[in-house]
């Protein structure tokens, strides 16, 4: 859905001539300016809202007509950087363009300088005066993106609006740190110059690579995707609204005689009309068998419909009321974020069938959920109904959902491009995968779950192989953390050298075995979290005191549906065996760290040797290049680790150093001890 805006009919002649050019450079490079406002403005506005302020500010950069000229540039701007106190425009572009720049970056900038009377949420008055573009009854959102790009977009919501800004125009406008520097300060940025040396630490060390994402259908607010609103609130509102107009209008004539009655009340629950097409069974929509592997789009819009029952209008007819809402005594489940409101257009009919006792009816919700409804065959059970995220899976991500869970024991539907099927268990990683038996309709033999108590002595996965006919031949582990989902796992191995940094890669390789079979134990704190992937990053390696053995230190990172992560770092000492659990000895959520673009950690905890003695150790990641230690004890080191003699529990602050400048701080807190 493409969104430029509506060209205008220029009238008047001399005196207007510049605004006419203005407006004709405005139309020229619309899209691009909207992009830059939309990166800056606050992401707590939400994307709706977002989307709506970027075009606002960019239609109201055109100038009147007579308006004064921009003011020459502030006296505190660098004499050098005076000349480009705007920034050169892009190749194509006139000065037109940079004073269309500046303004728009001014009006995106005062979305978070509102005053302290102003209702919170809300901008500054002088950003949010009424203004068009405005939509009703819609909710617009870019396209989403995969997850390098929601964890830049989670790194870009974790900063200042003047970071924002910075890192939009080094990376979009190309332009260097001086003329950054001086276009905030025209813009009215707080600290300018911090600002720029902020967002040089965004996108990681591959700038290429962050800004091609910058310009990728998740920041393009010029090409949306749309959804209703909330239609059950509008009707509540618009009643209500009625209501109140009826009581006035009673209270108007109160002295004349009633005449009719308000409305009717509802005779029972039923399907809400609003919703009554989508929930059509003869409109499901139903994918070709082979579609799959012809083409670009390897995700559940591939999946055909399958089951013995994908042809019974009754079953999928009980199945999509119940979504709708009409039954009573559905026992509901979702998985964070994910909305349980009925379909606005037909699903897509996944599966259909008979599982362990129950007839279980797969949807999904064009490309944003799949939903699984259960009916028991027999005996007293209520019917369920299950949510859960699946936007932007892919061919590993998409490559599987739980149809059935017994016990402890759980079926797969598995995505038609499967081409092998294993199961094994992280706590054996010398133990060869075991074929799993799939039946015609894609379903799977049970197979045993991780099991949810305190002891943790197997953990089960899938090893799913790929077939070769969509050009992704690789084998890649799933495991079952309790949503319909199941969740990938990957591994990045640990630095080498001056190598160029690592990245996650499948986790069936006998490096990433023996760090799994360390760490399994640790997925039991993810279950229900709507977790999508994990990956198990070695970013260090140490030679511990007094013994000189090597322990390592493992960031492992959770990546939700929703996009926000959560990180364990976990330390694994030497000897003993080799599927003795790690130590987690930090903790942080809601983070971009160890991601593409957190690519920096550090971490410590205490230790005791073999002699009794205790210390703190610390390690970096591969740009750490010194390891300070404070507090309770004082300690520094040059390099990537330190080990530092320390009492027991000792409170410590650990800070580094990183190469290319700059410092950092470690993930939650020194963790608790361990033994050598």
């Amino acid at each position: 859905m493409p969104i430029h805006p509506t060209q205008q009919r220029s009238t008047g002649s001399g005196e207007r001539s510049g605004v006419q050019q203005a407006e004709a450079t405005l139309m020229e490079h619309y899209p691009r300016l909207v992009r830059l406002a939309y990166l800056v403005l606050p992401p707590s506005l939400g994307r709706h809202r977002r989307v709506l302020a970027a075009h606002a500010a960019v239609q109201r950069a055109l100038p009147r007509a007579r308006k004064a000229p921009e003011a020459p540039a502030p006296a505190h701007v660098p004499a050098q950087n005076r000349g480009a106190a705007h920034g050169p425009p892009p190749e194509g572009a006139g000065p037109e363009y940079v004073r269309l720049r500046l303004r728009v970056l001014r009006t995106a900038l005062a979305h978070e300088r509102r005053p302290r009377w102003w209702p919170g949420g809300l901008a500054a008055p002088a950003a949010l005066r009424p203004s068009l573009p405005a939509v009703w009854g819609l909710r617009l959102f870019p396209r989403a993106g995969g997850a390098s790009e929601l964890a830049l977009d989670q790194a870009l919501a974790a900063v200042p609006a003047a970071v924002r800004a910075a890192f939009a125009l080094r990376q979009l406008e190309e332009l260097d740190e001086p003329a950054v520097q001086a276009l905030l300060v025209r813009a009215g940025a707080p600290d300018a110059a911090e600002a720029v040396r902020a967002a040089g630490h965004l996108g990681g060390a591959d700038r290429a690579a962050a800004g091609s994402l910058l310009r990728s259908g998740e920041f393009d607010p010029c090409v949306l995707q749309t959804r209703p609103s909330d239609l059950l609130r509008r009707r509540h509102r618009v009643r209500a609204v009625s209501v109140a107009a009826a009581l006035c209008a009673v209270a108007g004539v109160v002295s004349l005689a009633a005449v009719g009655t308000p409305g009717a009340a509802p005779t029972g629950r039923g399907v809400p009309s609003g919703y009554a097409p989508a929930l059509d069974p003869a409109a499901l929509s139903r994918t070709a068998a082979g579609q799959w592997a012809d083409t670009s789009r390897v995700d559940f819009t591939a999946w055909p419909a399958r089951g013995d029952r994908a042809d019974d209008p009754a079953l999928l007819g009980r199945a999509l009321r119940t979504w709708g809402g009409a039954a009573t005594g559905v026992e509901v489940s979702s998985t964070p974020g994910t909305l349980t409101v009925p379909p606005a257009q037909p699903p897509q009919l996944l599966y259909a069938g008979e599982v362990d006792g129950a007839a279980v009816v797969l949807f999904h919700d064009r490309g944003v959920r799949v939903v699984r409804y259960a009916e028991p065959l027999s005996g007293p059970g209520r019917p369920a109904l299950d949510f859960a995220r699946t936007d932007d899976a892919d061919v590993t991500t998409g490559a599987a959902v739980v149809v059935s869970r017994s016990g402890n024991r759980a079926r797969f539907l598995l995505a038609p491009w499967i081409s092998q099927t294993t199961t094994r268990d992280l706590l054996a990683p010398d133990s060869p995968a075991r074929a799993l038996r799939v039946a015609s309709d894609g379903v799977t033999a049970a197979v045993p779950r991780p099991s949810p108590g305190v002891l943790c002595d197997a953990w089960p996965v899938l090893q799913l192989r790929s077939s070769e006919r969509i050009v992704e031949n690789h084998a890649f582990l799933l495991t079952d953390l309790g949503d319909l989902a199941p969740v990938h796992l990957t591994f990045t191995p640990k630095p080498v050298g001056g190598a160029p940094a690592r990245q996650p890669r499948e986790a069936t390789g006998t490096p990433a075995l023996l760090a799994w079979a360390r760490t399994a134990c640790s997925l039991a704190t993810l279950r229900g979290s709507g977790v999508r992937a994990v990956n198990n990053w070695e970013f260090a390696e140490q030679r511990l005191p007094e013994v000189g053995a090597p322990a390592r230190w493992l960031c492992t990172r959770a990546d939700t549906w929703q996009g926000p992560g959560r990180v364990l770092v976990q330390f694994l000492a030497p000897g003993g065996s080799p599927t003795a659990p790690g130590t987690v000895v930090a903790e942080e959520r809601d983070t971009a760290r160890c991601s593409r673009f957190g690519q920096h950690v550090l971490a410590g905890t205490h230790w005791r040797a073999p002699s009794g003695k205790w210390y703190v150790l610390a390690a970096g990641s591969r740009a750490v290049s010194r390891i300070e230690a404070s507090g309770a004890v004082h300690g520094a080191a040059g390099g990537r680790t330190l080990a530092v003699r320390a009492p027991r529990d000792a409170p410590v602050e650990l800070t580094a150093r990183l190469e290319e400048g700059g410092s950092l701080t470690a993930v939650g807190r020194t963790g608790p001890g361990t033994t050598g």
